[in-house]
Order: structure tokens, then sequence, then C-alpha cells
């Protein structure tokens, strides 16, 4: 099975790829050198957590996560923002087991949880995290404003 652990910035250059194939499945084009650049940035700041999954020494997988702050629960909450597994590899646990690695540093974290959002045509996800315990949450409204100028 999968072995996973926290990237660091030795995996920059194949973890790129992976993101670069992740951006691509939302639709963005494709940019490696970017890819490259933002993910080192990423682990040099220490701004978010990012853990990968390998097969055979190569990156197949990874989950990156942001800190946020609940003010009324007054503790640490963790965003789940990217989650991906080269298609090749998916159906194999890569996924949960990414997902365990950032349930694990919720708990180092003491904090409240894991926040995520995914598409509502996302059949894969949408059956994913249900079964890795994330609890579908509806009773709020979720609202974006894009700046304009990015």
């Amino acid at each position: 099975m999968s072995n996973t652990r926290k990237a660091t910035i030795q995996d920059v250059s194949q973890l790129a790829e992976l993101f670069d194939q992740y951006r691509v499945f939302y639709h963005k084009e494709s940019d490696v050198s970017g890819a490259e650049s933002f993910l080192e940035e990423r682990i040099e700041s220490k701004d978010s957590e990012i853990f990968v999954a390998e097969n055979n020494g190569n990156l197949v997988g990874f989950v990156q996560l942001y800190p946020l702050f609940s003010s009324t629960r007054m503790c640490r909450y963790w965003l789940l923002n990217d989650l991906y597994v080269n298609e090749n590899y998916r159906g194999k646990g890569y996924s949960k087991a990414l997902i365990e690695e950032a349930k694990t540093l919720c708990r180092f974290s003491k904090a409240a949880g894991i926040l995520l959002e995914t598409g509502k045509n996302n059949d894969i996800g949408n059956q994913l995290y249900p079964a890795c315990g994330f609890e579908l949450y509806d009773s709020v409204n979720f609202y974006e404003w894009t700046n304009p100028e990015n």
C-alpha cells in the first residue's frame, strides 16, 4: 500500500507535476514552473501543510491543508483545500491514506476539525468524504466574492 509522509522542499519538482495535473483537472492552464514556485513558497513559508503519497519512490498523490481559526471555538481549524491522486493510482486507497494524514495533523495540532468543499458533481469526492467520516454540513449558505483583478 501507499507510504504517506510530510512533503519536503526536495519533493517540489515531482510535487509540482502532480499539482499541475490537479490544476488542469480544475480547468486551469498548465503551468509547472508556476506550480513549483507556488509550492516552494508554501513549504518555505510554512503557510500550509502538504502530505504526499508515494509508490516505489514516485509521488502519486498529495493533500494540502491551510490553517484557519474558529473564533467561537477559540482554536484552529484546517481547510483541506487540495486532494489529488494521479489517475493511474486511483481506487487503491491513496486518497484515504492522505485523509488519515490530515486527521493526524488535526489531532496533533488540537484543532477543532477539518473543513472542505467539493463540487456537487464530484461523485468520487462525494462518496469518499462521508466514507472517511466527514459530514455534509448543509445548514449554512456558502458565499464567495471573487476579485475581478485576479
